[in-house]
């Protein structure tokens, strides 16, 4: 009698096992992980969370807003970048949904729009920025792209609309 209840306990052992054993070979074929997980792989990437709170200039380089959420599909993809417009510390701030492919980032300094602060050189594109920037970064793209890079973040962000405008745009509310 102890003899049939040892087989029967080995039988059940060997069923629990292979099947153990082939749920652990199947999930392990189906799982992929990239190898390069490290952060010199994703030098020149930018944290989502880093994001928020960044400063939005128009093409005249006034500051319209600040970045508050970033809207993404299921897939990750970012489609909208929510911006509040006007306010005071966060009050009456009006939000709106600007679609991602609208949006231009940058990592240079914003250049200085009045004339007390524009470069000495006599260059007066108000894209270019000015000769020494409070990054300590030496002159040249490079240097100064490196800089901001290892941030995690851009410097700023750039539409082609005016506060007025934006604050004219349907104002976006997260739905429950």
């Amino acid at each position: 009698m102890v003899m049939k209840i040892v087989a029967a306990g080995l039988a059940g052992s060997l069923l629990v096992a292979s099947a153990a054993f082939a749920a652990e070979t199947s999930t392990t074929t189906t799982t992929t992980v990239r190898g390069d997980t490290t952060a010199a792989s994703y030098q020149g990437d930018w944290r989502a969370s880093k994001l928020s709170g960044v400063k939005v200039y128009n093409n005249n380089n006034e500051n319209i807003g600040s970045i508050d959420d970033l809207v993404t599909d299921k897939e990750g993809r970012i489609k909208a970048v929510v911006v509040g417009v006007g306010g005071f510390l966060g009050m009456g701030q009006h939000l709106v949904a600007i679609p991602f492919d609208q949006v231009k980032f940058s990592d240079q300094p914003v250049a200085a729009n009045t004339a007390s602060t524009a470069p000495a050189s006599g260059n007066t594109s108000p894209t270019t920025p000015p000769s020494s920037t409070t990054t300590g970064a030496a002159t040249g793209t490079t240097s100064s792209s490196t800089s901001h890079a290892s941030h995690w973040y851009p410097d700023h962000a750039m539409v082609n609309a005016t506060k007025d405008q934006l604050k004219q745009m349907p104002e976006f509310k997260y739905s429950e």
